[in-house]
């Protein structure tokens, strides 16, 4: 059959054609500047270096007579040179790009501060040969036109002066500083002079620094250009470090309150973030007299006439409330609470309906630098919980609390997610309140929110429900049931984004479950979704995560069917599963078995399965498991699981016979060597294994205890339910008494004779009965409490020891119902085992009917 060719869906028209050609013509021009940037034949010739020079020789060449690019990887190269050979790139090298430099370019420039930089950390000369051969190079760069090149020279001045000895820094840098600091000098010179002041300032002493750095100080304190007096500004901290407290409040103070009404909104900025961090430097007279009259104007304007301090206001209120917490007056502390509460909601007015004909449109610049407030004040917030008290919390910051975890850009909320953990600290019992905002950031529709709330999650939920005591068991059960889907709905949502990084953390952290919610809760919510994760995701780190997770809810789960439910899965569905990927899991989830479980428990449910994908059909399963069997021979104790060492001999041999693939051959004698050379545990501790024993053997303790407690729950949910029973039979048997006392009182005359001498007697049978019972209980229980107590575990001695008392009480019951039934069938002669006190109720209560009964026997007869 011949193709048929539909000639309608092609236009041959000629506007199509001219179309096609101006296309052709766009990628000829593409392609011009690709060919023009080949390099010709001379070019060629003029880049190739003999190669028999040596680094030194080829280094001066290419600065003498190559181009620019090669003189920029020779000064690249120079930290190489100086290792290798320092005083011959000194002498000849050093004057060349000294030279090189004058007419170099800005890459050559960035490049050179760079590696006199490496030089200097690298300590490849003495300090003083490096002072003597590059500091006179790095100061005549300082003042670059570019104002990145001279940062860049400065920079590494900058670390230079941290090396350098003191009188080689008032020579050649503090006396030349006196010069360029003066009005006649450039901005770029009084500029550079400002923050080397800054950093002289800590190399020496406070006469030398009032003598002469502190009137070069004052001068550009002063300066006609707002650029150098915010220069000056920021660097008066470093300054005041340096001549100490005295000189700080002196001299310092003065000039920071003179810059803080500058007409420059930076240089009234800067003055108010130096002010900010030097308060402890001020004592409180300071801080009442002349910094707080200035935070409380800079508050006032940043409102109405300087928005330009808004953002830095809110960043460093945090800081500023406690820092002057002691000299507030109740008024004042009040006034910038609201202040701040004020700056927590800016910019929401019109969300949330409050939207005044007066007020223009925000623009797209406001809008940003609102954000950026509110975002500072989430950022605060913990601070302003300690200007207010943990105590007050509720009444005063919970409505800013709610705000701010609800606000409707992503970066509050994300900053609000990384202090949730310090403000769940700072509220201690009173944790509860702020639980309906954890719920809802673990909700949140961004993922950034959620991976900065995930990274102290375990801390928060152990304070959710176990934090405070005075907030009670009730708010703490009632938080689990919402708790719970937030966590399941957050999980699912980084599983469906494209984020694995935040769903492997997530599932990591969620290993902190079995500390806050029940067995039974992890396993039908989370557990069997773990098992999904690992069958069906398709991201390494995540399905060991979900592995490790799984191995953490089954190591502390406390009923036995669920266990080996588990056990089974992870056998049949990955040890046993038809991908070999899911047999690999098998593999990894066996390894952090051995290392949660003890040698015991592994030996008993995983030994065999692991031994047998030595059989496995794919290579990197038999290669996985042969790096994987060192291992497993460290769990074995002999002789109690010389069987099992038996299995293990026989398959190693199996594959040292049977290997076909080389690779995996290779592996199995590399592991075989070391099989041998390892030692087997024995039964009996050994002073080379002591402290592997011990815990071993404490794992195995604690899992004994969980199959104790479950056995000690199922005997109290038997005994509930037969004291149920034997309650509704009494209640019964009560209520009919007291419908037919006439009858009763009839048959009572003809049955007490008989009846009270057995009653007498059976009252001696039952106190020495329940006598025993006590006893036998105490004993029974004592050692369940102690290993209860003993055990070093979170869970199993936090979260079991509420329920194992309860479990006691349970058994007590159920002694005194089978004591119960012996008594109530009369002498049979079936003796039941008696073994509780709480029965003295209802025994106490037969004895008064009957002695009741017996008066009214005795009337009826007179």
């Amino acid at each position: 059959m011949h193709p048929i060719i539909f000639f309608s869906k092609m236009d041959f028209s000629q506007s199509n054609l001219f179309g096609y050609i101006e296309d052709l013509q766009e990628l000829t021009i593409i392609e011009r500047p690709v060919r023009r940037s080949l390099k010709t034949p001379e070019e060629i010739e003029r880049l190739t270096v003999d190669e028999e020079l040596s680094d030194i020789e080829r280094a001066v060449y290419l600065l003498s007579s190559g181009q620019d690019i090669q003189g920029t990887s020779v000064v690249a190269n120079l930290p190489v040179l100086m290792r290798q050979n320092p005083a011959e790139t000194l002498r000849r090298v050093l004057p060349k790009i000294r030279e090189v430099l004058h007419v170099a370019g800005v890459e050559m420039q960035l490049t050179a501060a760079v590696s006199f930089l490496t030089v200097l950390q690298e300590e490849s000369v003495s300090i003083h040969t490096y002072s003597h051969s590059f500091l006179h190079i790095i100061l005549q760069h300082l003042e670059h036109r570019d104002a990145g090149v001279s940062n860049a020279w400065l920079e590494t001045l900058l670390a230079v002066i941290e090396a350098l000895p003191k009188e080689t820094i008032r020579h050649e840098i503090l006396n030349p500083l006196v010069s360029k600091a003066q009005l006649s000098q450039t901005l770029q010179s009084r500029l550079v002079s400002c923050k080397i002041m800054g950093k002289l300032a800590n190399k020496f002493e406070a006469h030398i620094i009032k003598r002469e750095i502190l009137p070069l100080v004052k001068s550009l304190c002063q300066d006609v250009e707002y650029e150098v007096r915010t220069c000056m500004c920021r660097q008066l901290e470093h300054i005041a470090q340096g001549i100490g407290t005295e000189l700080t409040k002196t001299v310092v103070l003065p000039e920071l309150v003179e810059l803080a009404r500058d007409e420059g909104s930076s240089v009234r900025l800067a003055a108010f973030e130096t002010l900010v961090n030097l308060l402890d430097m001020f004592d409180a007279d300071d801080r009442s007299q002349t910094v707080l009259p200035l935070v409380k104007s800079f508050c006032e304007k940043s409102f109405k006439a300087d928005e330009s301090i808004l953002v830095s206001l809110s960043f460093h209120l945090g800081k500023l409330c406690n820092g002057l917490y002691g000299i507030f007056t109740p008024e004042q502390h009040l006034r910038f609470l609201e202040f701040y509460k004020k700056l927590s909601t800016l910019g929401l007015q019109q969300e949330n309906g409050h939207n005044d004909n007066q007020l223009q449109l925000q623009t797209l610049e406001q809008e940003k630098k609102y954000i950026s407030v509110r975002k500072n004040c989430a950022y605060n917030f913990p601070a302003m919980i300690v200007f207010v008290d943990p105590k007050n919390f509720h009444l005063e910051l919970y409505s800013i609390f709610f705000c701010l975890c609800h606000d409707p850009e992503v970066p509050v909320r994300y900053t609000m997610a990384i202090s949730f953990y310090e403000v769940a600290k700072l509220l201690n019992s009173g944790v509860y309140t702020i639980h309906k905002e954890l719920v809802t950031l673990l909700q949140d529709e961004s993922l950034e929110v959620l991976d900065a709330l995930v990274g102290h999650l375990p801390e928060i939920l152990e304070l959710m429900t176990n934090g405070g005591e005075n907030s009670g068991s009730e708010s703490k059960l009632l938080s689990i049931p919402d708790l719970i889907p937030a966590l399941t709905t957050a999980e699912q949502r980084a599983a469906t984004s494209l984020k694995w990084r935040t769903h492997e953390k997530l599932l990591q952290k969620y290993a902190c479950l079995p500390h806050i919610i029940s067995s039974d809760q992890i396993y039908y919510r989370f557990l069997h979704r773990m098992l999904t994760i690992i069958l069906t995701n398709n991201v390494l780190p995540v399905q060991k995560a979900a592995a490790r997770t799984l191995c953490v809810y089954l190591r502390y789960n406390r009923k036995q069917e669920q266990r080996h439910e588990v056990i089974q899965k992870l056998i049949e569905q990955l040890g046993q599963g038809k991908s070999y990927w899911n047999r690999l899991r098998f593999l990894d989830t066996c390894e952090f078995i051995m290392e949660l479980f003890s040698k015991s428990f592994f030996c008993k449910y995983f030994f065999l399965p692991v031994l047998e994908l030595t059989h496995d059909p794919v290579a990197n399963v038999r290669m996985k498991l042969c790096y994987l069997l060192p291992k497993v021979k460290s769990t074995l104790k002999i002789p109690t699981d010389k069987h099992l060492l038996q299995q293990l001999e026989l398959c190693i041999r199996k594959l040292l016979c049977q290997e076909k693939d080389k690779d995996v051959l290779t592996i199995v004698k590399r592991t075989v060597l070391e099989l041998d050379r390892m030692e087997i545990s024995v039964d009996a501790f050994q002073k080379r294994f002591y402290e592997n024993d011990l815990l071993d053997q404490e794992k195995e303790r604690q899992e004994h205890l969980l199959l104790e407690m479950e056995q000690l729950e199922k005997e109290k949910q038997q005994n509930e339910g037969r004291s149920t029973n034997i309650n509704d039979k009494m209640f019964e048997k009560k209520r009919r008494d007291s419908k037919t006392s006439s009858v009763l009182a009839k048959s009572i005359t003809l049955s007490v004779p008989g009846s009270s001498s057995g009653t007498s007697g059976g009252k001696d049978d039952k106190k020495s009965k329940l006598v025993r019972s006590q006893s036998f209980s105490t004993q029974a229980l004592h050692p369940k409490y102690s290993n209860i107590d003993k055990c070093p575990n979170k869970s199993s001695a936090t979260g079991y020891t509420s329920s194992v008392s309860g479990m006691g009480k349970s058994c007590m019951l159920s002694f005194s119902d089978d004591s119960f039934r012996a008594h109530s069938t009369g002498n049979s002669g079936n003796a039941a085992f008696p073994s509780s006190s709480s029965r003295n109720l209802f025994n106490s209560a037969d004895q008064k009917n009957n002695g009741n009964k017996e008066s009214q026997s005795r009337k009826m007869s007179m």
